[in-house]
């Protein structure tokens, strides 16, 4: 699955000045040792996670007191607690930085530009704190919000999490049942939205949703102008007003920052749905920023006044790492829309015209380029870009691939894994270690990440489950609405005792990296041998004909057989010869074993509203059992095309 060469291999300059190599070097004048390799750090950081933490504290300047004790408890996972006597304020982490030059840059699509400089960042930030103030909102409350990935946004959350408030947040193109399965469950002091957003050059309107969510939440609705008439919805409102009204009364003065135990709530995040009502996944200031402080400025390489740029939406919690970015000083880079509007250059465009440093994006936007056939090698100044990140589903050998063949020869690309659960990442990019073919570089510094078989048995170069056997800073405090903690130890300790169980497939590489294969719970198994999704999608997704796939397993017969559904390129046909032809590349290119027992063409393939496919939910579908929450989706009238299909009945 590997090529013999590396696609990357870190510069000398980057191995010796690089902060993460600055930082192996501070680490080893703590430890009274010099590390030889990542990998020593590495084994040094989960060896002494009091020490590590510590010096990620000392070393990204955290804003706080850490208390007299680092860690206690840690060697039960649930237990464990991290600075218990530690304080300190996520916003004011945030909001360090000062001056005119650039904090947020904000495209809208081609319809709305803007940016903000740092001294308009908290000039902004104070008027809404003092707003929430005067309105009675503190320490523990939640604010939730259906909005953009616009710079008003931020300046909310941070607002939010100065005062010690919870912030939650969706884009606004989730149903009105799917923002109500959300915000619903934690009971907001105050509902945000926006009046309209831009997708595809169209204007979607959102005023009757916003209404209809306000009614059943009962509680204060503020209402941001982006693209709509923010004054008529507010109007329309029980209890509402605009941005604008609320910030007026007030003049931009020093901020004031609720300094609160290293565990209070930050965010609530919330899992994808698809197979019932989302959990809500509560996480907390310090983990995340300690967390985020170390992915931004170690593994990414952040510095002060470079350009962070994610493709996400507000429902995703690659925003929520995105927003850290400011700890380090580096200016985001906000985007909204379609990645695809005007056409397939329009994220090239923005990369070059700010000199993005970081460019983060899913690995189906990068299929879906190459497919598009755009080379941005060849018609883009990507000079600046040093590091490219993929996450999302699993990067394909062929991702990597176009990556440096049509993207930029001389990135690092850095493939990443981890989820909402930890908000951050298990497996990431490491800027001392080269770049391998369908390769995750490794784990992340602090997390003692391994790969297990079913019975508990560590394992190398053989499929398993991921796995981290220690505690670490930024697992959820809780679930909200689990008052006896049933919900989370289920989630992730019911496989193994005192062990995180992160419900991915994976496999340690002779390099010493991972290669995710999917999620566990998508995990084929005809006759008894576990498959991965991913293998079957990495050769399926090659063939030009295919534009994308989902795979799932169907019982039949006491045992279950490989269905492939494929949605084709525009023209193509799923005659005898293209079916051969799939099942020849999966053979050849898997094994006989990955070859489908039937192939069906599909118009369409359902996904969340961060783009996974759900395999689930189409299993579910075949099998005639009910999805349980249809509102999780962003297309969910395709789930129809799976349903009593006369090729699955024998």
């Amino acid at each position: 699955m590997t090529s013999e060469m590396p696609l990357w291999e870190p510069s000398a300059e980057i191995l010796e000045k690089s902060p993460m190599a600055l930082f192996m070097k501070a680490a080893g004048r703590r430890a009274g040792r010099a590390f030889a390799s990542y990998d020593e750090l590495h084994d040094w950081s989960v060896a002494d996670r009091a020490g590590f933490w510590t010096a990620v504290w000392d070393e990204c300047g955290v804003i706080g007191e850490t208390g007299a004790t680092a860690l206690e408890n840690g060697e039960r996972m649930l237990e464990a607690r991290f600075f218990p006597d530690g304080r300190l304020n996520f916003a004011e982490n945030l909001l360090r930085k000062t001056g005119a030059g650039d904090a947020i840059v904000f495209r809208g699509e081609d319809k709305v530009s803007y940016r903000w400089s740092w001294d308009e960042l908290g000039a902004r930030v104070s008027k809404l704190q003092q707003a929430f103030a005067a309105m009675g909102i503190g320490e523990g409350d939640r604010v939730a919000a259906m909005m953009p990935n616009m710079p008003e946004t931020i300046a909310l959350m941070l607002a939010a999490a100065s005062l010690g408030a919870i912030w939650s947040s969706c884009s606004p193109d989730f149903g009105e049942q799917g923002v109500l399965d959300r915000f619903g469950q934690i009971e907001p002091k105050l509902f945000i939205a926006c009046d309209a957003y831009w997708y595809a050059g169209k204007l979607q309107d959102v005023s009757g949703k916003v209404k209809a969510v306000a009614a059943r939440l009962e509680t204060p609705v503020l209402v941001v102008h982006y693209a709509g008439d923010a004054e008529a919805l507010a109007a329309a409102l029980p209890d509402g007003r605009t941005l604008d009204a609320l910030m007026a009364p007030f003049e931009a003065k020093p901020l004031a920052f609720a300094r609160l135990p290293f565990r209070h709530p930050l965010y609530i995040l919330f899992s994808s749905g698809t197979t019932g009502v989302p959990k809500c996944i509560v996480h907390s200031a310090g983990g995340t920023l300690l967390q985020h402080l170390k992915e931004h400025s170690l593994h990414c390489g952040l510095v002060e006044d470079e350009r962070l740029f994610y493709f996400t939406t507000c429902g995703w919690m690659m925003w929520n790492w995105l927003v850290s970015g400011l700890a380090v000083g580096a200016t985001l880079c906000l985007f909204d829309g379609s990645p695809f509007h005007p056409d397939g250059n329009v994220l090239f465009d923005y990369a070059e015209a700010e000199r993005f440093a970081v460019f983060g994006t899913s690995a189906k936007y990068i299929d879906a380029v190459r497919k598009g056939g755009f080379t941005p090698v060849t018609t883009h100044d990507l000079s600046s870009l040093r590091l490219l990140t993929s996450t999302g589903s699993p990067l394909s050998p062929e991702g990597f691939s176009f990556v440096y063949e049509g993207i930029k020869p001389d990135v690092q690309l850095a493939s990443i894994s981890g989820g909402t659960d930890i908000v951050s990442c298990f497996v990431l990019g490491i800027p001392l270690k080269p770049v391998w073919r369908g390769e995750i570089q490794g784990p992340g510094l602090g997390l003692a990440m391994d790969v297990w078989n079913e019975d508990g048995h560590p394992v190398r170069e053989e499929k398993g489950e991921l796995v981290c056997t220690r505690a670490f800073p930024s697992m959820p405090v809780m679930f909200w609405n689990d008052p006896d903690g049933a919900k989370y130890r289920a989630a992730y300790f019911e496989r193994f005792d005192n062990v995180w169980c992160h419900g991915d497939f994976a496999e340690w590489t002779s390099h010493g990296g991972i290669i995710i294969h999917g999620r566990s719970d998508a995990t084929l198994n005809p006759g008894g041998v576990r498959i991965g999704t991913a293998e079957i999608y990495n050769q399926v997704e090659q063939l030009e004909e295919i534009a994308e796939a989902l795979c799932i397993g169907q019982d039949c017969d006491d045992d279950v057989r490989v269905v492939l559904f494929v949605r084709l390129a525009p023209g193509v046909v799923l005659d005898e010869a293209l079916e051969k032809k799939i099942r020849t590349k999966i053979r050849t290119g898997a094994s006989p074993r990955h070859v489908p027992a039937r192939i069906i063409a599909v118009a369409d393939i359902p996904r969340t509203k961060s783009g996974k496919i759900v395999e689930l939910a189409v299993r579910e579908v075949v099998h005639g059992r009910p999805v349980k929450n249809k509102e999780a989706l962003a297309n969910p009238e395709a789930l129809a095309l799976f349903a009593d299909l006369p090729a699955l009945r024998s």
